[in-house]
């Protein structure tokens, strides 16, 4: 597959993307190493199933690959990266390793958008081993029906997500891309909304002439797009001019329900395990992708039925006897954050806790006044401080800007608490029966959700 080159070295493997396919490849039988700055559940993971992976960088991997890859979070100063350098070792980023594994089938699709590209793969990957159809997938989230983020099968189908972040997606040429919706970031990747749209525009156009785009028509920063796409298309989305589309939509609790209508007729009525509008439009994403490959109805509503989620996508991880429910959820973008309340409030009645770490010290910058829009849906608002990530402080930037705004819109039961460790105690103190708590950001918040879940039983 990838001529004689067999020692594949990962820098980085404990990302999401990363480990999934490290993990992909191990199964097709190369000899997969990696490091990472600190252990993980996805470290120990990899271990389990026979990867090297070292806690700090280490150069006698290094010396012995015939490959090194690198996510777009590590920076080329990286002491292993520069030894590959030294030593003639091709050093190529994880987009360029992603779009190589596309060339393994022939039939690839790739899931891009700012929001639900893990969700939308997911339940597509459902459909398709439902269909017994033996996909392949390398997916950004652990998939609790397969519990895993990556699957090897002897099919000719490969799905994978398309990341804008670093315009990676862009060294992807797949047969169907799917495009579900666009929102401004990555500002420190892209230079305004027009610099991103363009990205999605030529990463759109980069599917052969024989190939299939899946467009979301309701959002215009992407039906903005569809009359420069010069490849044959097909739209989906609750609008009336959807080709594939949603109608007569319930909501209760987690569970959401709609109509399927394609090309205008009438499909079939679908049930989805999962709250939310966004998530009828991450359902219709993949629906729109099984209509292209001529996959029945019936399948694609057994497929979407079993869908069980994904971990960290609107996770439920416990339920007391007292009503409470704790949920934890990835989201790091205002439209993430308004979409995820957005379904709390329509599905349920009770009251909702909020816990925010915000994500990035740019992205808390360039949004914490949509940051605190969204939020002001909570009854309550717990704020902890920005996770850096690969960032450095920015001067007079924290997460009390948000504190701030909300406090500037009227909110009156908001806690600024800079030390996540103090959550816990915190949420007992306030905590009432049949509360929705949900934690929320792309850091490490999740872990309070044990803690909570600790002092409230």
């Amino acid at each position: 597959m990838l001529g004689k080159t067999n020692h594949i070295h990962f820098v980085g493997i404990g990302g999401i993307g990363m480990s999934g396919m490290a993990e992909l490849l191990h199964n097709l039988g190369f000899t997969v190493t990696g490091s990472d700055m600190s252990e993980s559940e996805r470290t120990n993971q990899l271990k389990k199933i026979g990867i090297d992976v070292n806690i700090g960088h280490k150069s006698s991997k290094v010396i012995d690959s015939d490959v090194l890859v690198y996510s777009s979070a590590v920076k080329k100063n990286n002491k292993e990266i520069v030894i590959a350098n030294n030593n003639n070792i091709p050093v190529i980023r994880r987009a360029e390793m992603l779009g190589e594994l596309l060339k393994v089938k022939s039939t690839s699709i790739a899931i891009a958008g700012t929001h639900g590209k893990t969700t939308t793969s997911s339940m597509l990957g459902c459909i398709l081993v439902e269909e017994k159809l033996d996909p392949t997938l390398v997916i950004g989230g652990i998939v609790n029906e397969f519990g895993s983020n990556s699957m090897y099968g002897d099919g000719n189908i490969i799905v994978v997500e398309a990341d804008e972040f670093d315009r990676t997606f862009l060294s992807l040429k797949p047969t169907i891309a799917v495009i579900n919706n666009l929102d401004l970031e990555h500002l420190d990747c892209y230079e305004n909304l027009d610099d991103l749209q363009s990205a999605f525009l030529k990463f759109a156009n980069s599917v052969p002439f024989y190939g299939k785009i899946c467009i979301n028509v309701d959002q215009p920063n992407t039906s903005n797009l569809i009359n420069l796409v010069k490849r044959p298309y097909i739209t989906f989305g609750f609008s009336d001019n959807a080709l594939i589309q949603a109608k007569n939509v319930l909501y209760n609790e987690s569970h959401s329900s709609f109509d399927l209508f394609v090309k205008g007729i009438y499909a079939n009525r679908f049930n989805l395990e999962l709250p939310g509008k966004h998530n009828i439009m991450n359902a219709l994403a993949a629906i729109s992708v099984c209509v292209e490959l001529d996959i029945n109805y019936d399948s694609i509503k057994r497929g979407l039925s079993k869908f069980k989620g994904v971990q960290r996508r609107f996770d439920i991880k416990y339920e007391l006897n007292n009503g409470i429910k704790l949920i934890d959820d990835y989201a790091h973008h205002p439209v993430e954050v308004d979409s995820v309340l957005n379904a709390l409030k329509k599905g349920w009645k009770n009251r909702i806790i909020s816990i925010f770490q915000p994500h990035l010290f740019t992205r808390t910058k360039n949004f914490h006044k949509q940051f605190a829009k969204a939020l002001f849906q909570s009854d309550l608002i717990i704020i902890t401080e920005i996770y850096a990530a690969r960032e450095n402080p920015i001067k007079d930037i924290s997460s009390k800007i948000i504190v701030e705004d909300l406090i500037n819109l009227g909110h009156k039961k908001i806690k600024f608490l800079p030390n996540k460790n103090d959550v816990a105690q915190y949420v007992k103190n306030i905590a009432q029966e049949n509360d929705l708590i949900i934690t929320m950001g792309a850091g490490d918040i999740w872990r309070e959700i044990e803690n909570i879940y600790k002092v409230l039983k």
